[in-house]
Parts: structure tokens; C-alpha cells; sequence
């Protein structure tokens, strides 16, 4: 199937009275090529069941549906349903759902494939991974640099990168040009792929108050942002016991945060 055209894009959202919202981050995908390689990263079978965020007018929904049993479209704004249920009218495996996707229930055995708004990126990726259903796998349009803050490694670990790497194994797929889009938005992106697989025997709550510590100011040294921990008592940790739990695996209290690897923050929540 072709894809709708800038053109018809226009006139779509003409008849409805509508306008690509910038507070809802609409910029649509107009690249023919860009939307293969999305599908190909969704590594997509006949019998699986997608979740689609922020669908819009319906591009990637109808290619999508093409390959797999069922779509399910959720979309926040009311307006943009009209105009979906429209383009997507012919293909009875598109479910189409309006809802915030951050207070919408989740299915069971499905993947997570969708251009979304790039102000939901960090809340919506938390959500998945933390749910008691997160889905198989995940192919995400985001903003090229956050894609880069998520895959990142030592020494140039953040906060974020070592959120959703607890969780699941992420890669880049292939940067996409600002000029994919229209409206064209202010900054280049990237196509990343998440594949969640935890296999760590830690508690999530633990792991996250120590690497949440030791980010606090991520220019300071370990020794001087994990005092900011109370001990089973209640109590602030002081620097000779952060330095000597430091040490007792194998670092020093020199060091930064972004040095440090998952399984290094694993070992610390689990000698807490």
C-alpha cells in the first residue's frame, strides 16, 4: 500500500479543521524508506499483536497491519481519531483507542512499534519496562540524541542509559533526517530498538536509589554523592563507609558515575 502523501496529509487534516499540534510533538513520517526500516527492526511475524503510540494519520498503522494479526492504535488526541479511523477504515485488525498511552492498560505477548512524540519518550520507555506485562520487543522513532543517551556506555554512562539497560538490551537502528518529517521538527532522530531481558536478582527499588544517588551531581566524585544514603538506621552514610563499600567492589572512591557499568551498580545495590 502507498503511503498517504505530504499532500493528502494536508488535505486530511484540512477537512477536519486540524493543524499538527506542537505540544502533542505531531511531526509525521513522509519517508517511504525510513518506514521499511522501522518494520524490518520490528522484526514482525503474521500472529503478533502491536501497540502503536501516537499513530496520527495512520502511515505507519496501515503498514503495520500488513504484517502482523492486530494493531492497536492508541492516540490521544481526539481530533487526530477522526481522521485515523478514516485512513484506516478497510482493515479490520487495526483496533483504534483513544487514550493517554501513560494511564492505558497494557496487552499480554506484544511488541511496541510507533513514531511517538518525543516529549513521551522517558516516561512512556519506563512504563513499558516496568510493567508487569512489558511487551516482546520495542522499535521506537525518538529524538537522535536521547537515542544516544540511552545506548550509551563507560565512560559516558547517565542516569537514563543505566534505567533502561537494568531492563533490556538497546541499540540504534539508523539515524532519520529532520527532513523525513513534516512538519519538519527542529532536530534530527533515530530509530532504537529495546529488547527487554532483565536477569538480574536484585530489587528494582534498590538498584534505582543507588545509581540515582550516585548521579546526583554526576561531576562529583562516588565518594562524596552516595552520603547522600541513610543506612538500615536511618542514618547518612559518612565518606569512610562509602569509600570502604566502594572499594570492597573493586572501586574507587574517585570515581564518577558515567564510569561505572550496569553490573558495577548491580553489585553495589546488592552489597547495600
Amino acid at each position: 500500500m502507498d503511503l498517504i502523501s505530504t499532500k493528502n496529509i494536508k488535505e486530511l487534516l484540512a477537512k477536519y479543521n486540524a493543524k499538527p499540534s506542537k505540544g502533542l510533538g505531531q511531526n509525521f513520517l513522509i519517508d517511504k524508506n525510513i518506514f521499511q526500516k522501522i518494520i524490518d527492526a520490528g522484526n514482525l511475524k503474521p500472529d503478533d499483536i502491536v501497540l502503536e503510540v501516537g499513530p496520527g494519520i495512520g502511515n505507519l498503522t496501515l503498514k503495520l497491519a500488513e504484517k502482523v494479526k492486530k494493531v492497536i492504535a492508541v492516540e490521544k488526541d481526539k481530533l487526530m481519531i477522526e481522521i485515523l479511523k478514516e485512513t484506516v477504515a478497510s482493515h479490520k485488525n487495526i483496533e483504534v483507542v483513544n487514550a493517554d498511552i501513560l494511564k492505558h492498560s497494557l496487552p499480554k505477548n506484544y511488541k511496541v512499534v510507533a513514531n511517538i512524540p518525543y516529549y513521551l519518550t522517558s516516561p512512556l520507555i519506563r512504563k513499558l519496562l516496568e510493567d508487569k506485562n512489558p511487551p516482546l520487543e520495542i522499535v521506537l522513532m525518538i529524538q537522535k540524541e536521547v537515542a544516544q543517551r540511552i545506548c550509551a556506555k563507560p565512560p559516558k554512562m547517565n542516569l537514563l542509559a543505566s534505567s533502561v539497560q537494568f531492563y533490556a538490551r538497546a541499540e540504534i537502528i539508523s539515524y532519520v533526517s529532520k527532513n523525513c518529517f513534516w512538519p519538519s521538527p527542529k532536530v534530527d532522530s533515530a530509530i532504537i530498538k529495546i529488547v527487554p531481558e532483565n536477569k538480574f536478582d536484585v530489587a528494582p527499588d534498590l538498584f534505582f536509589k543507588v545509581v540515582k544517588a550516585g548521579f546526583s551531581q554526576p561531576r562529583k566524585q562516588l565518594v562524596n554523592n552516595l552520603t547522600i544514603l541513610k543506612n538500615l538506621n536511618g542514618v547518612k552514610l559518612d565518606k569512610y563507609s562509602v569509600a570502604a563499600w566502594l572499594l570492597k567492589n573493586n572501586l574507587q572512591p574517585n570515581a564518577r558515575a558515567q564510569t561505572l557499568t550496569i553490573n558495577d551498580w548491580i553489585n553495589l545495590a546488592k552489597n547495600f
